[in-house]
């Protein structure tokens, strides 16, 4: 099997899980309690965030351990908005890009059904990205916070965070980044960035599912969404996953060293993939950016056929991929990413994505792209049959 799905999640590291392994046993202390073996997990969780710091540039004081990509989405979404909100009640207003993951999009739809804020949605162009201009024509002295994805998960495109996010300041408006999908393959210093806020998912990196973190900049209001023991200086709750800390922390670390490399193999792996899809398949539609894109993701619309049944033709020789977010996964209905991209409804039912780790091998992606071309060939020549 060749698995070519790793945005929706990757496999947990040897090293990770070695970091891990003291605290899922004999270190198995609450860190908020005042004995030895509490001290001792308070310590570990400590490291982690030192860890975690150290990658993004920040202060460990910055770092909010949380449950994965998807809570720390919401409390940056929610938690700034609401405390914008309680420091002065003209600020009712978010923007979020037309392409957010949902964990972004649908907090933002919570504060417009619950706490009366409006949505303003930023367009992009057919290639995903946003524009500053665009985004400064919805920016006003009511908005209380910017939400723009990184690199988006279905069609890959990057965004021109560290421009959208001055432009943000310019306007005294705090900026979000979800970064689930970059962490491990673009620069994540979050003061060269200029974010006040920035999300990252364990599971993406190499380390299990229910870990992540939210970065947020010292003195960014922020209002807990879950309460509780006051746990994470007041800003999430509960008691502190230790072992997934540690465990996010080693695969950061791990995922950060030499990832000039690593970018540079997969990308040009990636070329040579997307080369070899559009000459086996000639009316294949390449989405996403040609050139600003993840390493890692290349994505294929292909007319005439349904996506589910290419992936399934796929998997039966070797390859496994998606037809796009794992989070829309059993949804009959199209991509919301690519008709903001100006796709029609019939061609986006036709999407495959490829994602890749950084171990991915010449060999497995030249397999992948014959694979492709039968498998689309034989989705055809079936639908012909049945159209017959």
């Amino acid at each position: 099997m060749i698995f070519l799905d790793a945005a929706a999640t990757t496999p947990v590291r040897r090293e990770v899980l070695d970091a891990m392994w003291p605290y899922l046993t004999g270190g198995f202390g609450n860190p908020s309690s005042h004995h030895t073996l509490g001290e001792a997990a308070a310590a570990a969780l400590a490291g982690a965030r030192s860890a975690v710091a150290a990658v993004l540039g920040c202060r460990p004081g910055e770092v909010v351990f949380t449950s994965g990509g998807t809570e720390a989405d919401n409390l940056a979404v929610k938690g700034i908005a609401l405390a914008r909100q309680a420091a002065n009640p003209r600020l009712d207003r978010v923007v979020i890009s037309a392409v957010e993951h949902p964990a972004v999009e649908e907090s933002a739809r919570y504060l417009e059904r619950f706490h009366g804020f409006a949505v303003d949605v930023v367009p992009v162009d057919e290639s995903g990205l946003v524009s500053p201009d665009a985004l400064a024509a919805l920016l006003g002295p009511r908005t209380a916070l910017v939400s723009v994805m990184y690199a988006n998960n279905e069609v890959g495109t990057v965004q021109p965070i560290a421009a959208l996010a001055e432009l943000a300041r310019s306007h005294g408006i705090p900026f979000h980044t979800d970064a689930v999908q970059a962490a491990g393959w673009l620069p994540l210093d979050t003061r060269a960035l200029g974010v006040d806020a920035m999300s990252i998912s364990g599971h993406k990196l190499g380390a299990p599912k229910g870990c992540g973190m939210l970065y947020v900049r010292s003195r960014t209001r922020l209002e807990p969404v879950v309460h509780g023991g006051g746990q994470e200086r007041g800003r999430r709750s509960g008691t502190e996953n230790v072992a997934g800390a540690v465990g996010l922390a080693a695969a950061l670390t791990l995922a950060h060293a030499g990832q000039e490399e690593q970018r540079d193999r997969v990308a040009a792996l990636r070329d040579r993939f997307i080369a070899a899809v559009l000459e086996g398949v000639p009316d294949a539609v390449l989405t996403g950016h040609p050139t600003e894109r993840l390493p890692s993701v290349a994505s294929f619309c292909f007319p005439g056929t349904s996506g589910e049944s290419v992936l399934l033709e796929l998997e039966r020789r070797g390859v496994v991929c998606s037809s796009g977010s794992a989070c829309a996964a059993g949804s009959d209905a199209p991509s919301p990413v690519l008709t903001a991209l100006g796709l029609s409804a019939e061609l986006a039912q036709t999407a495959v994505r490829f994602s890749f780790d950084a171990a991915v091998t010449r060999e497995e992606l030249d397999h992948a792209a014959a694979a492709v071309r039968a498998a689309v060939a034989s989705v055809k020549n079936l639908g012909a049959g049945q159209g017959r």
